[in-house]
This record gives structure tokens, sequence and C-alpha cells, in this order.
């Protein structure tokens, strides 16, 4: 058995699965629970941001790049709450200089994908960037939707990133007509440090672009949070 905390919270089109990640809390080691958990069994185990777990991770032998960390699972259970500090603390022992340095890959202006037949280091990173380098954009083309424009660590600006942490993307369903949004932004910017857990899709063709689609999975901010968002 070994103790977790858990990292990321993202959603999918079909409302009735969830993709989460946790940290190892001994190894550091991200692990990705496969087959993807029933959102009923994420409100049963109490699986949110920051919740530490008891249970058994296994990596999958049969993984393919860049989904190193897909992981069978055994009897995940909740037993509390990470800290403020201890949260911030396992975000910090997976810390990345840039997104490029975090995948192993160098990405072009305006490039959004990791290419299929392109090796990576992982499907999951975290990077810390400057409140001021992150903005919130509602997504023009899907009312209720918002996308993240960011300038990361090495000064590489990424625009227009799915989010598809289920705290925001609520957040963003249930306010997109009432203004909170530029609340949202203002919280933001009022912090002074953001986390943020960037993960790849599924493979996906877009057009002539067949790869792995970069997401904003996580979005945490210190030394405060927007409450209504994490709890």
């Amino acid at each position: 058995m070994s103790r977790y905390i858990v990292t990321d919270l993202t959603r999918f089109k079909n409302p009735d699965i969830l993709c989460t990640a946790v940290i190892d809390m001994g190894t550091g080691q991200c692990l990705r629970p496969i087959p993807y958990l029933k959102s009923e069994t994420v409100r049963k185990i109490n699986m949110h941001p920051g919740a530490i777990l008891d249970g058994e991770l296994i990596p999958n032998r049969d993984v393919k790049n860049p989904h190193l960390e897909d992981a069978t699972y055994k009897s995940l259970k909740y037993v509390g709450v990470a800290s403020t500090e201890d949260f911030k603390a396992i975000l910090d022992k997976t810390l990345s200089p840039s997104i490029a340095a975090g995948f192993g890959v160098q990405f072009l202006a305006d490039q959004k994908h990791i290419p299929v037949g392109q090796q990576a280091n992982c499907s999951i990173i975290t990077v810390k960037i400057s409140p001021n380098d992150l903005n919130i954009l509602e997504d023009e083309y899907n009312p209720g939707r918002i996308k993240a424009s960011l300038t990361d660590g090495a000064g590489h600006s990424y625009r227009y990133l799915s989010i598809t942490d289920k705290g925001f993307f609520e957040f963003a369903q249930k306010h997109q007509k009432d203004g909170k949004l530029n609340e949202l932004r203002t919280s933001l910017r009022s912090q002074r440090e953001v986390y943020l857990r960037i993960g790849v899709g599924r493979q996906f063709q877009v057009g002539q672009k067949d790869g792995y689609w970069l997401q904003v999975n996580g979005i945490y901010t210190f030394p405060e949070f927007l409450e209504e968002i994490r709890s």
C-alpha cells in the first residue's frame, strides 16, 4: 500500500467518467488510474485535488508513449486532505522549468500538440508561471467553455489551450453570463504564484495535424484560491 496526493481531476465530454492523476508521496512518481474512474466512484472516494489516498497503483507494462503514467489500481481509499504546504510541496517535487523541458519536446510557434511518432518524456507535467502570464478567456465558438493562454518560464507562449480542470469548467458553465469570469481573472492575478498541471490527451487528428494535444489539467494558486472552484 502506498499513499498518494490527487493532483488532476479532469473532465471528458462523457460526464460519466473522469480522468484523474496522483503523485506518489514517497517517490514523486505521477500515475494515472486506468481504466478511467466513473464519476460516481470519484464522488464516493472523495477524490478531489489535494485529497490524500491510500491504495495500490501498478504502472502498466504496455504503456504507449507519451502516456507513460497509465496504471492499474486497487482499493483506493480517502484518508484526508493535504495541507496547503504539503500540496504545494508535491507540485514543487514534480516541477519542470518549462513546457518543452517537461515533455522533452520542442514546440514551434503556435504548436499545441506532440505529433504522432515523436517520443516524449511523459504526458503530464507541472510548471509554475507568473500570475500575469496566464489569461482565462471564454471560447467564442463554444459558449460556457473557457480557454487558457499562457507564457511559461522559457518565455514561450501557448494560446487558447483547452481547460479540462473540472472545477474551472463547472465554474465557467455556472457563471458564463454573470461576469464572474472577470472576478476569476482578478483573483488569479492577485496571487503570488500559479502552478499549472499541463497534460496531453489521447491521439486526435485536427486537419493535417495528428497527435496529442496540450490541455490545462489543473490551475492552482498560492497563497489563496477561489473557494467556489476548489470546494
